[in-house]
């Protein structure tokens, strides 16, 4: 196993710059995850660390050995593509040998190294099968077990779950989660599902343009977004310009006609306009049964969505429209258009000057 280290990484094609001087260093052993939107860098970066974008400027260290100028098969890296990239005419014990045969491994141990992987990713009774006569999940572990069965340093995942149905998703999820327990090697894994990156990673890199916005581990990212754009991206609803104030020695954010109490130092002197970001679930709506007084802060429901387990409901306060996270069996209480009690964890709103 290798720790990864990247100095001013830096990739432009033309005007576009795709790779902004990015630093980074991934432990040995870490399970990171490059999260961001389409077009923020995250692919180029994983591709320059396996060899397939040659950088500008700036270089690429596996385990302490600088492997900038090294084409991709000298890095001991194994990659797992979006694709899969299975050969079709293959069976699965041929598709997963092929690296060792280009290694020129004797054909004992190639059977044995095979037959160990399979049965890890648990595709030993079907290793005569063609690729075509798999679904996405056991391609998707056939690819797994071609990237490991070479034992590479480094394991770099480009988006691998994602042509996958959300049921295989979260058992592929679970599969990878085991497989980097068992296996211990660093794995570096890009992917623009948040949900994902939070469950499997133990550091999360957040890219935007062409450089790191945040790193840090999945729940303090999380909870205490470094931007507005971060704070946006994993999860946050923005909200109208406000202004902070001060009330008895307690931070206060006002926006049009609602106040809302802040947690802990504001991050502006009083008097500042500032950009606010909500996330849904620290807002807590609840039934008013007719005729009761409205205490606290009341609203008016303007929409429900239901997806699946969860549901949101937009709730408007004085005028500000706020986003309300819950589970579907407790919105069955509220409609469109009726008077809710509404409750707001300070922790769940995060100011930006």
């Amino acid at each position: 196993m290798a720790d990864i280290t990247l100095t001013r990484l830096s990739k432009a094609y033309g005007p576009l710059t795709v790779l902004d001087a990015v630093s980074l260093a991934v432990p040995d052993g870490c399970f990171c995850a490059l999260l961001g939107p389409s077009g923020s860098g995250k692919t180029s970066l994983l591709r320059a660390i396996a060899g397939f974008v040659e950088p500008d400027a700036g270089t690429v260290a596996i385990g302490g050995r600088d492997v900038t100028a090294m084409p991709p098969y000298q890095r001991d890296v194994g990659i797992v593509f979006q694709s899969y990239a299975l050969f079709p005419h293959l069976s699965v014990f041929d598709n997963v040998a092929f690296g060792l045969r280009m290694r020129r491994l004797g054909a004992e141990e190639i059977a044995g190294r095979v037959g160990r992987m399979l049965a890890l990713v648990g595709m030993e009774a079907l290793a005569q099968r063609k690729p075509a006569q798999l679904s996405g999940g056991q391609q998707q572990r056939v690819a797994l077990a071609r990237a490991l069965v070479i034992r590479p340093k480094v394991l770099l995942l480009d988006e691998p779950l994602s042509a996958l149905d959300r049921k295989i998703r979260e058992e592929m999820r679970d599969e990878i989660k085991r497989l980097h327990r068992e296996t211990g090697i660093t794995t570096i894994m890009v992917t623009h599902d948040q949900e994902e990156a939070i469950d499997l990673a133990d550091e999360l890199v957040l890219m935007h343009d062409g450089a790191i916005h945040q790193r840090g581990a999945p729940d303090e990212i999380y909870h205490h977004p470094a931007s507005r754009f971060v704070a946006d991206f994993m999860g946050g609803r923005p909200l109208p310009p406000g202004v902070l104030e001060q009330r008895a020695g307690m931070p206060l954010l006002r926006i049009e006609g609602l106040e809302i109490a802040l947690a802990g130092s504001p991050p502006a002197v009083s008097g500042a306009a500032v950009q606010a970001v909500v996330q849904p679930e620290y807002v807590r709506v609840r039934a008013m049964p007719k005729g009761e007084p409205g205490t606290g802060l009341v609203g008016r429901v303007r929409a429900v969505s239901v997806f699946g387990a969860v549901a949101r409901a937009d709730v408007d306060v004085a005028g500000v429209v706020l986003p309300a996270l819950m589970f579907s069996g407790d919105v069955r209480a509220i409609a469109v258009d009726d008077l809710v009690a509404v409750a707001i964890d300070p922790a769940g709103i995060h100011c930006f000057a």
